[in-house]
């Protein structure tokens, strides 16, 4: 395993993670957090976008990557969405999102989080990145996951927000100088694809491509990076395979932790 020191001098935190967008993939997160956890490495400090904003908030929150992958999979359906007509700013509603969100979190408010969370979002008015840290989090997590077209933009003190992925997604820049050790978590591996059939693949490619830019110059920045290469086959929507790609985060991890 690539050694986890990293030298800044002070430092507010030993050690922080980044987790990445990804939609559905997010089960991986859970499944990496266990394996990390298993090995007695906590982060202390956690800066998400997307499905890593909510993975990362509900870590944060106290909940145990076991119980976060339970919520995810629930009868109910973390991952489920409401097809709407009027108005046209996105395909889908967050319904599902909302409600199991609303229902799982403890916390109400970053400040009362177990452990400090950024969450990444893509101001739309402003045409910059946001790094929330501060107030109600519910707002936050639904704008940092609202992948544009779609879903729904989130609209916050008045600016429109969407997925935090479109301009950084993977954001270790609020942690950068403030943790001893950092460790990466990247869902969006690049594989070859022919069958572009409908245009939601169309749609969903394209946005894994432009988020996927380079991200992989950030991982230099990390002490250790994990990037599943068996998530390449899963779809941004594809939450009734969550086991599986549970237990592909947990398997990637534990296999280069182990190594020497």
């Amino acid at each position: 395993m690539k050694s986890l020191k990293r030298v800044f001098g002070k430092t507010r935190y030993e050690t922080g993670i980044i987790l990445s967008g990804g939609g559905a993939r997010g089960f991986a997160h859970a499944g990496i957090l266990k394996a990390l956890n298993e090995c007695n490495i906590f982060p202390d400090v956690i800066s998400g976008v997307s499905a890593g904003a909510i993975v990362g908030a509900l870590y944060a929150d106290g909940n145990t990557p076991d119980e976060i992958f339970e919520i995810f999979s629930s009868e109910d359906k973390f991952f489920k969405f409401v097809r709407f007509t009027v108005p046209r700013k996105g395909i889908f509603k967050t319904v599902g999102l909302t409600s199991n969100l609303s229902k799982n979190l403890k916390a109400k408010t970053f400040s009362e989080l177990k452990l400090p969370l950024y969450v990444a979002a893509t101001n739309m008015s402003k045409g910059e990145i946001v790094y929330f840290h501060e107030g109600e989090i519910l707002p936050c997590i639904l704008a940092s996951a609202s992948i544009p077209v779609l879903f729904e933009p989130v609209v916050i003190e008045e600016d429109l927000y969407v997925d935090g992925g479109v301009l950084d997604n993977f954001p270790v820049k609020p942690l950068r100088d403030q943790c001893r050790k950092l460790i990466g978590v990247s869902l969006n591996p690049i594989h070859p694809e022919k069958e572009f059939d409908h245009l939601m693949r169309i749609a969903e490619r394209t946005f894994r491509l432009s988020v996927s830019a380079n991200i992989s110059t950030k991982f230099a920045e990390c002490n250790l990076v994990f990037e599943p290469d068996k998530l390449g086959a899963f779809g941004l929507l594809d939450a009734s395979r969550g086991k599986e790609m549970f237990e592909i985060g947990y398997e990637t991890a534990m296999e280069k932790l182990k190594q020497p």
